[in-house]
């Protein structure tokens, strides 16, 4: 109860903290790479944060309906995921964020009976980033049309990488879940 209250608490507050500085982008006087290219960062964290934290402290996935996660064109899912090599996305990910085994077992403990929690934390894992990867590309499209070019492609190009790239990696998952499922269900 108290680590839901505090992941909740948390997502407020970066939520707050992403209208900050929402209101101050429209001000914003710099032509430096570097300091936009942070901005853009901060701005697709905190927002990609308000989701992640909610997702982990409620089951926000289920806020969209169970249809938005079948996967409906898996050949076209696995072109997508081949043309953008989110395999090699994958494969940073689990050489840096994701080493850890233990962290990997939260997900999936390598038994049949594991494979209900990979699929629901495949859900939850994409609804934190679905969402964000809306909001922002709304966002990013906003500050193209005030004029923020350079910070609005900058913004976009971060959220793809961070936001697209694992919506289409749990997909991916799911797709390969249901065929297991389906194998099993063959046997």
């Amino acid at each position: 109860m108290i680590r839901k209250v505090l992941l909740s608490i948390a997502s407020a507050f970066l939520a707050l903290q992403s209208y900050k500085i929402l209101l101050v982008i429209p001000a914003l006087e710099t032509d430096s790479w570097g300091l936009l290219l942070f901005i853009a960062w901060i701005i697709n964290l905190l927002i990609t944060g308000i989701f992640a934290f909610l997702v982990f402290a409620h089951p926000a996935q289920k806020l969209l309906p169970s249809s938005y996660y079948t996967i409906r064109h898996p050949i076209r899912l696995k072109k997508f995921y081949d043309l953008l090599q989110v395999d090699l996305f994958r494969k940073v990910l689990l050489a840096t964020l994701w080493k850890s085994q233990e962290q990997r077992k939260k997900y999936f403990n390598g038994q049949r009976n594991g494979i209900a929690t990979l699929e629901e934390q495949s859900m939850k894992s994409e609804f934190g980033h679905v969402v964000p990867f809306v909001i922002l590309c709304l966002l990013s499209t906003y500050l193209l049309l005030i004029g923020k070019t350079r910070l609005g492609t900058l913004t976009l190009l971060i959220n793809i990488i961070g936001n697209l790239y694992p919506v289409l990696l749990q997909r991916y998952h799911r797709m390969r879940i249901l065929a297991i499922s389906k194998m099993k269900n063959e046997y």
